[in-house]
């Protein structure tokens, strides 16, 4: 708003300088024109033939012509004897360039037409128009200042005025919409503003995030009850499943398929786990007051993959460093880092390697876990910590593994970042915050 109103009147500006001339020209010429036609009418009034007869007598040359001008050459007057000619202007004014006395000047000049005793006369009376012109040049140059002054203390008025007026705007856009990552955390104090417009709007944004927070509510409790009722018919059907099992009438294509409907229910059970998982951490179920040390969480995950690593013959180069203490929940953190390794096993090439490392970056720890597989492209990694998105299906999984640790992280307010390469291999960087905030 602060430039359009500064272009406005920078155009008014230009209008104003293109104008002046018009302005010099219907101002100060009538000025002059005015005065040029007084000196006339004196002229004029007290002409009379002995003078006439003089003047021409006078006359320095031989074209019957007198001239009369000022020392400083800002004034002259010329009275030629000339054939008068039928529909002749009496008057006329222009703009001319004379020599006088060797000097070129530019001058406004009333040409009169008159007889006296049947004889034609020119009367030439002109008005130098050099100081015209300085003085011109002089307004033009003071206009162009005062205004260039003003454009600028305007512009800067008008932004300071612009912000002051926009300042409820922008805190209800840092205060509730920036800073809020859950509906949960929306801050629903009135914002003081002046405006009634701002007033309204703070007031719609905390009824619509009224309207929001109570979804989201319900989408998560119905999830949770829905997750609870379904693991009841689960076990029930397990149980039975595997009594079928102990039947010894049962022939081995029998046997085959109970065997796989135990897997897809082992299989549904860990999915409706996991989703009862997310809906707690994000309903805030879990406690974040336990003092967690990496180097600990690293060394058992190392054991207890040590299997699934050797398989695959992975390298595991763990280099955690820091004794960086972490306050938070110990088995969300370590689900989380679990995640991120077993992914990176299951995504990395044969004889591949696994790198985890740490340290400090802007003043916020970080933890690093690289591998040297697959890789992704930029449109997989926007889906990566999406439920149930898979980034190949050739493997095993329910696609809600980075799912539950980006809940996991935001609960802890650990921000992840991801970067990788087709088949050059993926980096999942842990950055902590600088203070530990928790839910």
């Amino acid at each position: 708003m602060a430039i359009f109103n500064a272009l406005t009147r920078l155009l008014v500006i230009l209008i104003l300088w293109l104008m002046l001339p018009i302005l010099v020209e219907n101002v100060v010429y009538r000025h002059i024109n005015n005065g040029l036609v007084e000196k006339k009418k004196k002229f004029i009034d007290h002409l009379n033939q002995n003078e006439i007869n003089d003047f021409i007598e006078n006359s320095d040359d031989s074209t019957e012509t007198y001239s009369q001008f000022s020392t400083l050459h800002s004034e002259f007057l010329v009275l030629s004897k000339i054939p008068l000619k039928p529909n002749q202007k009496k008057t006329t004014f222009s703009n001319d360039y004379r020599v006088i006395e060797g000097e070129e000047n530019e001058y406004r000049i009333l040409q009169y037409h008159f007889t006296y005793e049947n004889q034609g006369y020119q009367l030439e009376i002109g008005s130098s128009l050099g100081e015209v012109n300085d003085l011109t040049f002089i307004i033009r140059f003071f206009i162009i200042i005062v205004l260039v002054v003003i454009l600028l203390v305007t512009f800067l008025a008008d932004t300071v005025y612009i912000e002051y007026l926009l300042k409820p705007f922008y805190k209800i856009i840092d205060t509730k919409i920036r800073r809020v990552n859950e509906p949960e955390a929306f801050d629903h104090t009135p914002i003081k503003a002046r405006s009634r417009d701002f007033r309204e709007l703070d007031l719609v944004l905390n009824q619509m995030m009224d309207r929001i927070t109570e979804l989201f509510k319900k989408e998560k409790q119905f999830i949770s009850n829905v997750s609870h009722e379904l693991l009841t018919p689960i076990a029930l059907l397990k149980n039975k499943f595997e009594n079928l099992l102990q039947n010894e009438s049962l022939d081995d294509n029998a046997f085959d398929k109970i065997a796989g409907a135990l897997r897809t229910l082992d299989m549904l059970k860990k999915i409706i786990n996991n989703l009862l998982l997310i809906s707690r951490i994000e309903n805030n179920q879990y406690e974040a007051n336990e003092k967690i040390n990496f180097k600990n969480i690293f060394k058992d995950l190392e054991e207890d993959l040590q299997d699934r690593i050797e398989d695959r013959e992975i390298q595991f180069l763990n280099n955690i460093n820091h004794d960086f203490v972490f306050t938070g929940n110990k088995t969300l953190i370590h689900i989380l880092i679990y995640n991120l390794v077993t992914n990176a096993i299951k995504y990395n090439k044969p004889t591949g390697s696994i790198i985890v490392e740490d340290g400090f970056y802007n003043s916020q720890y970080f933890i690093a876990i690289k591998d040297s597989g697959i890789g992704m492209n930029a449109t997989q990694i926007e889906k990566i910590f999406n439920r149930f998105a898979r980034i190949s299906s050739d493997q095993d999984g329910q696609g809600l593994g980075l799912a539950i640790a980006e809940s996991i992280a935001l609960f802890h307010h650990i921000e992840i970042k991801v970067t990788s390469e087709i088949n050059e291999g993926t980096n999942f960087t842990l950055l902590f915050p600088e203070v530990q905030l928790h839910n």
